[in-house]
């Protein structure tokens, strides 16, 4: 039990530096080789809005990202959170969106299936001033 929470662990956490350098650069290559191949994500609006399949359709997501975010965002982490298989992290994020100031809180939650990650989900919420 306790060598499963730290192999989650150690997979997410390796995902989320990746996931955290796509914003910042838009290179998402690193993290997209660790998803599976039936990966799924969901999304809180926009074209991208519900539950997403493949990996193809992701590296649509995280394309749309850096065009959203052209100069990169920036994190802050503030949480994690773990079980077996699923790592949530909680963060702050700075930047710009199509030019104009932005900044947000967030929260991704990352599931685990032994060395790659089989599913995101995104929650956010803030009106975009508060931090």
């Amino acid at each position: 039990m306790i060598k499963n929470i730290e192999n989650t662990l150690k997979v997410a956490n390796k995902a989320f530096e990746y996931f955290q350098h796509g914003l910042a650069t838009g290179e998402w290559t690193e993290f997209l080789e660790m998803l599976t191949d039936d990966f799924t994500f969901w999304f809180p609006m926009g074209k991208f809005h519900g539950l997403n399949q493949g990996k193809e359709r992701a590296k649509e997501f995280f394309q749309y990202v850096y065009e959203s975010f052209p100069d990169g965002l920036n994190l802050t982490l503030d949480r994690q959170t773990s079980n077996e298989t699923t790592v949530v992290f909680e963060f702050r994020d700075e930047g710009k969106l199509f030019g104009q100031p932005y900044k947000n809180r967030v929260a991704i939650s990352l599931d685990v299936r032994e060395d790659k990650i089989c599913s995101y989900r995104e929650y956010f919420g803030s009106d975009g001033k508060s931090y």
